[in-house]
């Protein structure tokens, strides 16, 4: 139906190429393929966004993008305590597969203990099932907001706009490295001043 809506704007347009060739042409740019259709997400009720008691009640976490001179893209897995707003890890790297995701958290976890709940958006690295087991495991509530609304995870939405502003958008970096020194001074600075 697309194909047919394109050919005859073509023709309206002046261009006498035939059907099959125009087909051809479309077929090369993979525009025949069908679009994935969005993933159904379960039906949550997120509740408000209240400031914890204690050091650590809530944990935010949250992803963000950014790229090398080069153009080589990464990633940067951000987690904060709620509570006092302070950073406890930012991860770098080109993927962050939930495993890497959880091993983040057992890394913090051995030094801060396991936080009662954990907020976060509906990415595909936290609505996996092995994160679910690993939050089950050791007694950790995933909260998750409704889609479309980063104000209902301002915590870390607010962390992230500081870090952007300070790091991702200030410097041009040539390489991770670089990114993961720069972001570990920040990481002092925002938590110790």
């Amino acid at each position: 139906m697309v194909f047919k809506k394109l050919f005859m704007r073509l023709r309206n347009q002046g261009f006498s190429w035939n059907h099959k060739r125009v087909y051809r042409i479309y077929c090369g740019l993979k525009l025949n393929l069908r679009r994935k259709a969005n993933k159904c997400l379960p039906n949550r009720h997120p509740e408000p966004l209240s400031v914890p008691s204690t050091a650590n009640d809530s944990w935010s976490m949250d992803f963000m993008f950014n790229s090398v001179i080069s153009e080589h893209r990464f990633r940067t897995f951000n987690v904060i305590n709620d509570f006092n707003r302070e950073s406890l890890a930012i991860e770098i790297d080109s993927s962050s597969p939930t495993t890497r995701v959880i091993r983040v958290l057992r890394r913090i976890a051995v030094y801060r203990g396991y936080p009662r709940q954990i907020r976060q958006d509906n990415g595909p690295e936290f609505i996996t099932h092995t994160l679910e087991l690993w939050a089950k495991e050791h007694g950790v509530k995933l909260k998750f907001i409704k889609p479309g609304t980063p104000t209902q995870n301002a915590f870390i939405e607010r962390f992230n706009r500081t870090y952007r502003n300070e790091v991702l958008d200030y410097y041009l970096f040539n390489s991770l490295s670089e990114v993961r020194d720069i972001t570990d001074d920040l990481m002092i600075d925002y938590n110790y001043e």
